[in-house]
């Protein structure tokens, strides 16, 4: 059996995530749709709760990238689709893997959080399913626009303002939305000024056609590990939000290879086991939920020491953009913009020489070429709290 060290292991999930080489500032290539799809691809989805976030975590990785690429990627050219993915949060995934995201979510187990069980009966939960569908075949509906339509096409009922919403009430309808999003009938369309619109996921992918459950769930285990790996099935399970034991039966349904890592059992594909000699290296501005700060572990490795204490929220990685230094958190940061201007403030956890600062400054100038503006860099506190 192989045994790794954590370095090893850090270095293999940089590169895989397009972290370990970023493009210097100025880059003058320009990525294609394709391009962006496929980090996006690599990475099994950027987190898009905040769509800033989701901008600057794709555009890390692609070589010349700005927010503008990611935006043609998702809306014009639909090589990337907004939808619910890795539990149950909005996420940016390459449509072409929409097939294969859509088969695995609706073959895992039902969580225990959805709540459509308890304001709809099956049959009406059916109903609105297939309501939603037919409104949304070859329109862009707001959530008002929405309602009236699966009213007009159930009843009265499902506008019933009965689903508690941050000191609001939904109408019922929305308890079936994470079964829709989980079944593919409904994906996020382009905003309508403020309002968020959504749409179909073939109007995205023409013939899109969820696949088999066991080939998507066992390709989903094989792309994760890709990402991510070497892993265990309770490290899977909590990407997911899905049971543990539930995971470890599908871990052993598939093709993997046991290694260990300082001495600690994990898994990577059978035909996916080469890790590198390198050392992780180099300087990275994570955003709010990047893929990398919430899917690696062991977390105490990734926030090592005082790190946990000041990147983690209650143990809940993400809702802090974290300074990433050879692999590891070594501090957080915060970004404020006022117009073109960026102003960016790292706080170290440790002090940074004068190479490490210098890789710095060009990373704070590569978010702001991302984000299309003109960053500046303050070394200090960051006083802002946690991202709910």
């Amino acid at each position: 059996m192989t045994d790794l060290s954590w370095a090893r292991v850090s270095a293999r999930r940089l590169a895989r995530h397009g972290l370990s080489a970023p493009a210097s500032p100025g880059s003058p290539s320009a990525p294609d749709a394709e391009g962006v799809a496929d980090v996006v691809s690599a990475m099994c989805g950027a987190h898009a709760q905040v769509a800033s976030a989701a901008e600057l975590s794709v555009g890390l990785r692609v070589p010349g990238a700005t927010r503008a690429h990611v935006r043609q990627a998702l809306w014009r050219d639909r090589t990337l689709v907004k939808t619910r993915g890795p539990r149950g949060t909005v996420h940016l995934l390459a449509a072409a893997d929409l097939p294969m995201w859509i088969g695995a979510l609706t073959a895992l187990p039902a969580p225990a959080w959805e709540q459509s069980r308890d304001l709809l009966t099956p049959e009406q939960t059916e109903q609105v399913l297939a309501a939603m569908g037919d409104a949304l075949a070859e329109a862009e509906l707001t959530t008002a626009e929405l309602t009236e339509e699966i009213v007009a096409r159930t009843g009265p009922w499902a506008g019933e303002r009965v689903m508690e919403a941050f000191q609001d009430r939904w109408p019922r309808w929305i308890a079936a939305m994470t079964a829709a999003t989980r079944g593919g009938v409904i994906c996020f369309g382009p905003n309508r000024g403020r309002a968020t619109t959504y749409t179909s996921p073939t109007r995205w992918l023409p013939g899109f056609t969820p696949m088999a459950g066991p080939a998507a769930l066992a390709d989903l285990v094989r792309r994760y590990l890709f990402a991510y790996g070497p892993a265990t099935p309770a490290q899977f399970a909590q990407w997911l939000s899905a049971p543990v034991r539930w995971a470890t039966w599908l871990f052993d349904s598939v093709d993997l290879a046991e290694v260990t890592v300082e001495g600690t059992p994990a898994w990577v594909a059978a035909d996916d086991a080469d890790f590198p000699d390198d050392r992780p290296s180099g300087v990275r501005l994570l955003p709010y939920f990047d893929a990398y700060a919430v899917g690696c572990h062991p977390r105490e490795r990734l926030y090592p020491g005082g790190a946990a204490e000041r990147a983690l929220a209650r143990g809940q990685a993400g809702n802090y953009p974290v300074l990433l230094v050879d692999g590891v958190v070594a501090g957080v940061w915060h970004q404020r913009r006022s117009g073109r201007t960026i102003h960016v403030t790292v706080e170290p956890l440790r002090a940074l020489g004068s190479g490490r600062q210098r890789e710095l400054e060009e990373e704070v100038e590569r978010v702001g070429q991302i984000l299309e503006g003109r960053a500046s860099l303050t070394l200090g506190t960051v006083s802002v709290g946690p991202h709910a």
